[in-house]
């Protein structure tokens, strides 16, 4: 019975010291790290994106946009990925210090579906195990300099 107690102390010991270990590395992750511009998402009445079921990866994935309304929608290359950590939401730190987007619309009509593929490996390299949102910005597009701005997100989980 002896040599039991030493094996469970060991034990509790060690499920301790990893607790804190993540904890304090999501604290240090949550101070060093900006939180998000993003109050308001997924607000465009009839328009949806949502993670392609299989397409994840660490260093990327594919989205699916869902335009179910009468209206014309336009995005583009540009996205941000964001980390949930402790309930909030915070934008994972770009490792590049120069970086853009092709300034290209894609439309997306209206009643209908797109797919679009991501790959962050270049400014965001591998992402950790975690929860994770992509976000992107959809218009609502009626003519030139006629629009409104959304921002879509999609939830996705790094085994």
């Amino acid at each position: 019975m002896r040599k039991i107690y030493p094996i469970i102390l060991l034990f509790i010991v060690t499920i301790s010291l990893v607790a804190c270990s993540n904890e304090n590395e999501d604290s240090t992750v949550a101070n060093d790290w900006e939180s998000t511009h993003y109050d308001t998402i997924n607000n465009f009445d009839g328009v949806s994106m949502n993670v392609k079921e299989g397409s994840v990866s660490p260093t990327g994935l594919t989205v699916i946009f869902e335009n179910n309304s009468d209206k014309q929608g336009v995005y583009s290359d540009d996205f941000l990925v964001e980390k949930k950590i402790k309930g909030n939401w915070y934008q994972v730190p770009i490792i590049i210090d120069e970086y853009g987007f092709n300034d290209i619309g894609y439309e997306l009509p209206p009643s209908e579906n797109e797919e679009f593929t991501i790959d962050w490996d270049r400014l965001y390299g591998n992402l950790d195990t975690g929860e994770y949102r992509i976000v992107k910005k959809l218009l609502d597009f009626r003519d030139t300099g006629d629009f409104d701005e959304y921002n879509l997100a999609a939830q996705f989980t790094i085994d």
